[in-house]
């Protein structure tokens, strides 16, 4: 192994944490071992501001940069301070999607302090503060991201409804759940490392990513070494340049053990 990364990029749901959010002693060391040995490490999410600092301080980290929204949020912290956000008109996607599943849930970000939703979604799955409202309320202005639930149907059958809609003028990422998120045409996690890179002039070719999820496909594409999670979809796995362990294996800390 040659490659020796300057920048870390690392998804969190299914890579840092598993789906009880809870992270390992071994991720945890190892993440410390690679900051505090001077590589810079930025947690690289589809969660927004709130669910982002919540990793960071599970690291222990009291300072650094992230990316949130898939990529359509960038911001410093500790306190958060947005440095980069990208938003779009939401509207005609939504209505799309809702015409055909007329009872899902919609939450748009509210940026730093959590979600505007039209209903509760299950617990534990959105944070921060929820405002309530109505879909026309939530879509009337341009927003950084969009999520849709549907309880009552599986990852497939709502993954299939979505992908039948040929919707335009956005990017959309499916989740394990029947899960969708709406983010601004051409925005994804590559896009927020391309900003972030851009300020100490880090090459694409010089960053590690690793990631399990379908809204990590770019970002493992883009970097220099992409590496995805032994549970990561086939489509993931196919286009990365290294599969590592599961997350219950601890995966990532296999992963970076490798530049310590």
């Amino acid at each position: 192994m040659t490659f020796s990364p300057k920048l870390v990029a690392l998804d969190v749901d299914g890579t840092l944490v598993d789906g009880a959010n809870v992270m390992s002693d071994a991720v945890r060391e190892t993440v410390r071992a690679l900051r505090d040995k001077g590589i810079e490490t930025v947690i690289t999410t589809g969660r927004a501001i709130p669910g982002v600092m919540n990793t960071a301080q599970k690291l222990g980290h009291t300072e650094g940069i992230a990316i949130a929204s898939n990529g359509a949020v960038v911001f410093s912290y500790d306190p958060p301070v947005v440095l980069h956000s990208v938003t779009f008109d939401a509207s005609a996607a939504v209505a799309l999607i809702l015409a055909e599943v007329p009872d899902a849930a919609v939450a748009v970000e509210e940026i730093g302090i959590g979600y505007r939703a039209n209903k509760h979604f299950p617990d534990g799955e959105i944070g921060g503060q929820i405002i309530l409202q109505s879909v026309e309320e939530l879509i009337a202005q341009p927003v950084s991201r969009v999520i849709i639930r549907s309880p009552g149907h599986t990852a497939e059958e709502f993954g299939a409804i979505v992908h039948s809609l040929g919707l335009t003028g956005t990017s959309y990422y499916i989740g394990y759940s029947a899960w969708v998120d709406l983010a601004p045409e051409g925005v994804s996690k590559a896009s927020g490392l391309e900003f972030v890179c851009a300020r100490p002039g880090i090459e694409a070719a010089n960053v590690l990513a690793v990631g399990d999820g379908h809204n990590d496909y770019e970002m493992l594409q883009w970097a220099g070494r992409g590496v995805a999670m032994g549970h990561a979809p086939e489509r993931v796995k196919a286009i990365a340049d290294a599969v590592t362990g599961t997350i219950e294996q601890d995966g990532l800390a296999q992963e970076l053990a490798r530049y310590l």
